[in-house]
C-alpha cells in the first residue's frame, strides 16, 4: 500500500504535465446527477440535473479516451478526457484506471489538505469496485468539467447570487470550477465516483464471464478478483479485455452488505509518505536551473513601491536579480536564504494611498454599519409583535478578524518556456488559479498547466492565487524556473481573514421557550469575497454575485431551534483588510452569536441551558439526539457556577453536532480540561478519518478562540510569527471524547462541523468577563421592558 501510494504521488508530480484544457479552452457541459440517495439504483436529481448516468456523460468508450460528450445549452460539444496513462494502464472512465499489474488508480477531484479526502473518496471507489485496498493508488484529477464541485458553487450561489435556480451548478460544470471547501468532498462526489466504480465493475464482470463461459450476472468482485463460483480472475489479468467492453448505460450499485470497505477504518493513503518525509509539497519542488525568490508587499491600505536600496541587495552573495513592480518587490537568488537576506537588506519603501487597517477603525465601521437599517434576509412569523408583547433581553457581541495561519507558508514554483507556463502550487481551486494567472500574464488559459500539490493544512488559503501570479511574472521576466515562498510575516499580513463581525440580538422568552428573536449582524459581504477568486475570468458569473443580498455572511445566525417569530438582518460593513474563506465559514461567528445569546436567555429564564434548548428541538430530532448524548457523555451538571461546563449545538453542512467543554481561567488565560462532542454526519465512509476531522475541528476552533485573531495597527498585522498568536500547543490539548452516531442518512460534511460550537463554547465565559485575556470580542447585556 505504501509503495502504491508513492507510485501515484510520483506520477502526480513527475508525469502530471497535463493539458489542463477542455476542447476550446472554456470548460462546458452538464454533468452527473448530484447527491442521489444511495438506496439501490442511482440517477435521482441533484446538482447538475437529474439525467442519471449515461455513457455520453461519464464513460469513455472502450477505454480508448475517445472523449466525453456533454451538452452545452442546445448543442453538444466534445471535451476529450485529459487523463494521462502510464505503462500498462487502462482507462475505464474519468475516475478509474486499472493497470495490468493489478493497481487501481483513482483520479481525485478534491485537494488533499490533511482532511483525508483522498482516502475517503478512494475508499468509496474501492468499496463499489470490490478492489483490494492494498492496490489502490491516487492522483490529482486534471482540470475538467467532470470534476467540478457543483455542490459548493450551487450552495454559494444560492446565498450570494441572483441567478435562476439550477444555473449555478450548470455554470460550475461548464467552467470546470474545481474547489475543495465547505465540507463537500463526499457530499458532492460519492455518487459519481460510486457510479464510475460500478460501471468498471460491470466491465470486469463482462470480461470474466466471456473468459469463463458464464453469464455476467453470475460474476461478482471481491478483494481485487472477479469471482464466479469457486473460480476467480485478477483485475489486472482482465483489465485489457474489460476496457474494451461497453459500459452499462445505468450502472447498478451494490446492494449487499458483505465484504464492504465503506464504513471501515482503513489506513490513510497519505500518512506513510508524510510520516517518512517523502511526500512533496510546493516548496519541495526542484527544477533544473531554478532560482529562489522572496518578496515584500506594502501594508494593508493600497500602497505602491517608491524605493529600494539596490546596492544593499546586490551585496548579498548569490543574488541574481531584483524585480520591482508597483505592488511588490522581489529579490531572486540562488538560494532561498540569500533571497530572504536580500529583500531584508533592500529595505523597501511604500507609499500608502488608502486608509490603513486599524483595530479601532474596524470596530467603528462595524458600529456604524449596525446603526444603519440593514437588509432582512430571514423573516418568519411576526417578530415585531412577538418582541413587543413583553420583557425582552438584548446583547451585543463582537469578534475580531480570524486568521487561517496555516502551517505551510505560501509557496509557488513557476516555469515559463515556449509560450507555456507550468505552475506547481498548493491550491484548492486549480481552475480559478489557472484563470487568474492567465489573465495576469495575458495568456490563453490553455497555455497554463497546473500541477496541484498536497496542501499543508490550508484551512481556506489554497483558494487564492496571488503567489502563483507573482511567481509566474518572475519566471516570465527572468526566463527560468522560479520558486517563490512568502515569509511567515508576509503570510500573516496578507492572509485573507474571516472578517470581523458585530451582532445585536434581541429576544423574548415565554413559557420556557423563545417567543421572538431578532438578530442584526454587521459584517462585510463575506460570500462575495469568497466567490471572487473562484470566478476569475468569468465576467457574467461575477456580475451575478456583484449585488443583492449576501446570505453567506449570516450563516449560523439563524437559530436551529423551533422559534415561530424570527428576523435576521445583514448590515454590510467595509473591510480594510483582505477577506477569504476560513474553515467553518460564517458559521464560526454566527454560531457564537446565536448560542451565546441562547445561554443568556436560559440563564434569565432560570433554566438549565441543555433543557432550555431541548424544549425547542422537537423538529430537529437528529440535533436533539446529539445534545442528549453529549450531556450523558460529558456528565453534564447543568452548567452551574463552579462546574466550568458550557455547551453549544449546531447544524451545518448537512450534519449536526453538540459540544460540551470544561474550562477554567488561569490568570489571564483560559485552560480547557475536557471536550466532549457528539456528531451525526449521516453514513460514515471511514470512522477513523471522521473522528480525526472532529478532533481537528475542535482544536482548530480552540485555536480560533484562544489566539488566531488578527490585530491591526497602522496597516500592519501586530503578529509577525506564529508564536505571536498565542496558539494552543500540545501541552494545552485537553482530553477529548467523541461519539459519532450511527445513521443511515446521506453523508453530511464533517471537516468544518465542530469549529463553530467549540469557538462559541470557549468564548462564552469571557462574554461575562470583558477584562479577560482573550480579548477577541466584547459583549454587553440589557433587559428591556415592553412598551
Amino acid at each position: 500500500m505504501i509503495r502504491q501510494w508513492r507510485v501515484a504521488m510520483g506520477l502526480a508530480i513527475s508525469r502530471a504535465m497535463w493539458r489542463n484544457e477542455t476542447g476550446s479552452g472554456k470548460a462546458g457541459g452538464r454533468g452527473l446527477a448530484g447527491l442521489a440517495r444511495l438506496k439501490g439504483l442511482a440517477g435521482t436529481d441533484g446538482p447538475g440535473g437529474g439525467e442519471g448516468l449515461t455513457r455520453r456523460r461519464l464513460l469513455v468508450a472502450g477505454g480508448l479516451g475517445l472523449g466525453l460528450a456533454v451538452g452545452w445549452t442546445a448543442w453538444p460539444r466534445e471535451y476529450p478526457l485529459n487523463i494521462p496513462l502510464g505503462p500498462g494502464e487502462l482507462l475505464f472512465n474519468a475516475y478509474v484506471r486499472i493497470a495490468e499489474d493489478g493497481r487501481v488508480i483513482v483520479a481525485m477531484p478534491q485537494a488533499e489538505t490533511g482532511q483525508g479526502a483522498w482516502t475517503g473518496l478512494a475508499q468509496i471507489v474501492a468499496d463499489e469496485l470490490g478492489a483490494d485496498w492494498r492496490t489502490i493508488a491516487v492522483e490529482p484529477a486534471p482540470i475538467h468539467p467532470l470534476f467540478a464541485n457543483q455542490r459548493f458553487i450551487a450552495d454559494l450561489a444560492a446565498e450570494v447570487g441572483r441567478a435562476p435556480a439550477g444555473l449555478a451548478d450548470d455554470f460550475a460544470r461548464r467552467a470546470a470550477i474545481m474547489v475543495t471547501a465547505g465540507s463537500t468532498s463526499v457530499r458532492m462526489f460519492e455518487v459519481p465516483m460510486r457510479l464510475a466504480a460500478a460501471a468498471a465493475r460491470a466491465q470486469l464482470c463482462a470480461a470474466a464471464a466471456a473468459r469463463l463461459g458464464v453469464e455476467a450476472d453470475q460474476c461478482d468482485t471481491r478483494g481485487g478478483f472477479v469471482v464466479a463460483g469457486d473460480r476467480r480472475l485478477r483485475f489486472g489479468a482482465l483489465a485489457a479485455d474489460a476496457a474494451g467492453f461497453e459500459p452499462p448505460a445505468e450502472p447498478v450499485l451494490r446492494l449487499t452488505s458483505d465484504n464492504r470497505l465503506a464504513g471501515r477504518a482503513l489506513p490513510r493513503l497519505d500518512s506513510p509518505a508524510k510520516l517518512d518525509g517523502s511526500a512533496n509539497f510546493a516548496a519541495d519542488v526542484r527544477l533544473p536551473g531554478m532560482v529562489f525568490a522572496a518578496l515584500r508587499q506594502p501594508p494593508l491600505g493600497g500602497g505602491r513601491l517608491i524605493g529600494v536600496d539596490l546596492a544593499a541587495a546586490d551585496a548579498v552573495p548569490g543574488v541574481v536579480a531584483v524585480v520591482q513592480t508597483p505592488g511588490w518587490v522581489a529579490a531572486v537568488a540562488t538560494t532561498g536564504w540569500a533571497a530572504i537576506r536580500a529583500v531584508d537588506a533592500m529595505r523597501p519603501r511604500f507609499r500608502i494611498d488608502g486608509p490603513l487597517a486599524d483595530d479601532r477603525a474596524i470596530g467603528a465601521a462595524l458600529a456604524d454599519a449596525l446603526a444603519e437599517g440593514g437588509t432582512a434576509l430571514v423573516r418568519r412569523g411576526d417578530p415585531d409583535t412577538a418582541l413587543a408583547a413583553g420583557v425582552t433581553l438584548s446583547a451585543d457581541y463582537q469578534v475580531a478578524p480570524s486568521l487561517r495561519a496555516p502551517v505551510e507558508p505560501v509557496a509557488a514554483t513557476a516555469h515559463f518556456s515556449g509560450g507555456r507556463l507550468s505552475l506547481w502550487l498548493a491550491t484548492t481551486a486549480p481552475e480559478a488559479a489557472r484563470q487568474a494567472v492567465a489573465a495576469a500574464l495575458d495568456l490563453d488559459p490553455r497555455a497554463v498547466i497546473i500541477h496541484p500539490m498536497p496542501v499543508g493544512g490550508a484551512t481556506g488559503r489554497g483558494m487564492e492565487a496571488d503567489a502563483a501570479i507573482q511567481a509566474a511574472k518572475l519566471s516570465a521576466r527572468l526566463k527560468r524556473p522560479v520558486q517563490l515562498q512568502w515569509g511567515r510575516g508576509e503570510d500573516l499580513l496578507h492572509d485573507p481573514c474571516r472578517p470581523a463581525a458585530r451582532a445585536r440580538l434581541v429576544a423574548r422568552v415565554e413559557g420556557g421557550r423563545i417567543a421572538g428573536w431578532r438578530a442584526a449582524v454587521a459584517v462585510p459581504d463575506y460570500g462575495r469575497a469568497v466567490a471572487a477568486p473562484l470566478l476569475a475570468g468569468h465576467g457574467v458569473a461575477a456580475a451575478l454575485v456583484a449585488g443583492g443580498p449576501d446570505r453567506f455572511a449570516i450563516a449560523g445566525s439563524d437559530p436551529p431551534y423551533q422559534i415561530g417569530n424570527v428576523e435576521i438582518r445583514h448590515h454590510a460593513a467595509p473591510a480594510p483588510y483582505p477577506i477569504g474563506y476560513l474553515r467553518g465559514g460564517a458559521h464560526g461567528y454566527g454560531c457564537f452569536f446565536t448560542e451565546s445569546f441562547v445561554d443568556e436567555l436560559a440563564r434569565a429564564a432560570g433554566m438549565d441551558p441543555s433543557t432550555f434548548r431541548m424544549a425547542m428541538l422537537g423538529q430537529s430530532p437528529r440535533l436533539a439526539r446529539c445534545l442528549a448524548t453529549a450531556a450523558t457523555l460529558a456528565g453534564w451538571q447543568g452548567g452551574a457556577a463552579g462546574t466550568g461546563q458550557g455547551l453549544a449545538c449546531h447544524s451545518a453542512f448537512g450534519s449536526h453536532v453538540a459540544v460540551i467543554a470544561e474550562a477554567r481561567v488561569e490568570g489571564r488565560r483560559v485552560r480547557i480540561d475536557r471536550l466532549s462532542a457528539v456528531v451525526d454526519a449521516g453514513r460514515i465512509i471511514n470512522p477513523d478519518i471522521a473522528r480525526q476531522q472532529v478532533e481537528g475541528a475542535l482544536l482548530f476552533g480552540m485555536a480560533q478562540a484562544l489566539g488566531a485573531s488578527a490585530s491591526f495597527s497602522g496597516g500592519r498585522m501586530t503578529a509577525q510569527r506564529l508564536s505571536d498568536l498565542g496558539l494552543p500547543r500540545l501541552a494545552d490539548t485537553p482530553e477529548i471524547s467523541i461519539e459519532i452516531l450511527d445513521s443511515e442518512e446521506d453523508p453530511g460534511g464533517i471537516s468544518e462541523l465542530a469549529v463553530p460550537p467549540l469557538r462559541r463554547r470557549l468564548q462564552t465565559p469571557c462574554s461575562r468577563r470583558p477584562d479577560a485575556a482573550i480579548g477577541l470580542f466584547q459583549s454587553e447585556r440589557k433587559v428591556h421592558e415592553a412598551d
